[in-house]
């Protein structure tokens, strides 16, 4: 059976207290349970990961190489400036979908650019959690392929 690792970011933790009309009033833990529920759906397994500091975000994904299929990030603010998150992702050569609840192009200047995204093989965004089933099921079906 496949696993995958779901990766969130700075900030996510607050999930349902933070910026409610952004990112809804659903907290991290709501999140994962629409996640668990359908990795059932898809017959795989997922773990959840969430840090607010970068070098255990780097950590998690060293140790993930080997372990999972796959990995879906939320960096959070992470997404604009860690390039150490980035060159985690370049040296373990996962598959890895970066998603974001919100509508990063539609946010802030600074958020439109992602310096992760180069080494993923693709970005949701602005679909709220929905987006992070999407990437579950993108991901398995690119393992098929």
């Amino acid at each position: 059976m496949d696993k995958y690792l779901v990766i969130n970011g700075v900030n996510l933790n607050l999930l349902g207290m933070r910026e409610p009309g952004i990112y809804g009033s659903a907290t991290l833990a709501d999140l994962e349970n629409n996640i668990r529920k359908k990795a059932s759906e898809l017959g795989v397994e997922v773990d959840f990961f969430q840090s607010n500091i970068e070098g255990e975000i780097v950590n998690a994904i060293h140790n993930a190489y080997g372990k999972y299929a796959g990995i879906i990030i939320n960096p959070g603010a992470f997404t604009h400036y860690s390039y150490a998150i980035r060159d985690a992702f370049a040296s373990v050569k996962m598959r890895v979908i970066e998603v974001h609840i919100s509508n990063i192009h539609k946010r802030e200047e600074f958020r439109h650019k992602s310096v992760i995204v180069p080494e993923c093989i693709g970005q949701i965004c602005g679909l709220g959690f929905k987006g992070y089933e999407l990437a579950l099921e993108a991901l398995c079906d690119e393992g098929q392929n």
